[in-house]
């Protein structure tokens, strides 16, 4: 029924309607397959001949289909527990970042908090002037956090940038009224905090437990500063010494040149798959609340 009402829909259009409509699916239409393909030829190519990657040969579908990029990556022992250690580092710590955004973004959302304006300067300075580098290693070392995973965590514990979006999300839907009437039968700042903001922001919380979570999930460079040890390591990092394994070292015969040349081009499409795809499978279950909230809690309203 639904769809004959479309159809109906669609027939009883003008002609100008009708053009436009066509045109925007066309042009829609156009703009996912140039986003799209990309990443479908990655997943093709990672499973084709590295000769004909390089002869230009793959188009749409594999060609020579083989899985020495794969094989190459899980027959190293090493990955499992890199990604046992990233699992750990984005569940952990995008708990800890959403913990404390959002204790932190409600009373700056609040007009009336007094120490509203010095806390947002300095949150914001953040943003464009930092410690660096050297200083950083050495306060994460004076506080024992080197070379230890909780530096994964806590180093990265709050993002000013989700912070505003937080902030300007908890203003514009949470007016200060509803803290008022609930305040009349004696609810306090955190019983209102936990009863009401958080259940109200649960738009906002999916949208920041992605940004963290990819940021995890991520994470190459505060592992190759902070951590030592290779059981400490990210997933990150451990391919990235995969594929540096595996790249020609110009030493030996041309054929054993040429099989490894051939490994460390199928490695580069492998690493990214492998890499990407948990990430790719859970973005579909929070695209509807992504979008909502991102929308939402960009602009102040």
């Amino acid at each position: 029924m639904k769809k004959k009402r479309l159809h109906r829909g669609f027939r009883s259009q003008s002609l100008s309607d009708k053009l436009f409509d066509i045109l925007n699916y066309g042009l829609l239409g156009l703009f996912a397959l140039i986003i799209l393909y990309p990443m479908y030829f990655i997943i093709i190519a990672s499973f084709s001949d590295p000769v004909a990657i390089n002869n230009g040969q793959i188009s749409f579908w594999p060609v020579g289909f083989n899985t020495l990029g794969y094989q190459k990556i899980f027959e190293n022992t090493k990955i499992w527990r890199s990604y046992s250690n990233t699992i750990f580092y984005t569940v952990v710590g995008t708990t800890i970042n959403i913990f404390l955004t959002m204790m932190m973004a409600y009373p700056l959302s609040r007009k009336n908090f007094f120490a509203r304006k010095p806390l947002l300067f300095l949150a914001m300075f953040t943003m464009y002037f930092q410690g660096g580098m050297i200083p950083t290693y050495l306060w994460m070392n004076d506080l024992h956090l080197y070379n230890t995973p909780w530096v994964m965590v806590l180093l990265p514990a709050m993002n000013v940038f989700n912070l505003i979006i937080a902030m300007n999300y908890i203003a514009t839907n949470i007016p200060e009224e509803l803290y008022e009437a609930a305040s009349i039968d004696g609810c306090s700042h955190i019983a209102f905090f936990t009863k009401m903001v958080l259940p109200l922001s649960k738009t906002i919380i999916v949208v920041l437990v992605l940004y963290y979570g990819v940021a995890h999930w991520n994470e190459f460079m505060n592992g190759l500063i902070y951590l030592q040890d290779e059981g400490l390591h990210p997933l990150q990092m451990t391919l990235r010494s995969i594929l540096l394994q595996n790249q020609a070292s110009g030493l030996g015969d041309v054929d054993s040149m040429m099989e490894q040349q051939k490994a460390a081009e199928l490695l580069k499409y492998g690493v990214i798959i492998v890499s990407t795809l948990p990430v790719l499978a859970i973005y579909p279950f929070l695209q509807k609340h992504f979008e909502k909230g991102i929308m939402v809690g960009s602009v102040k309203g």
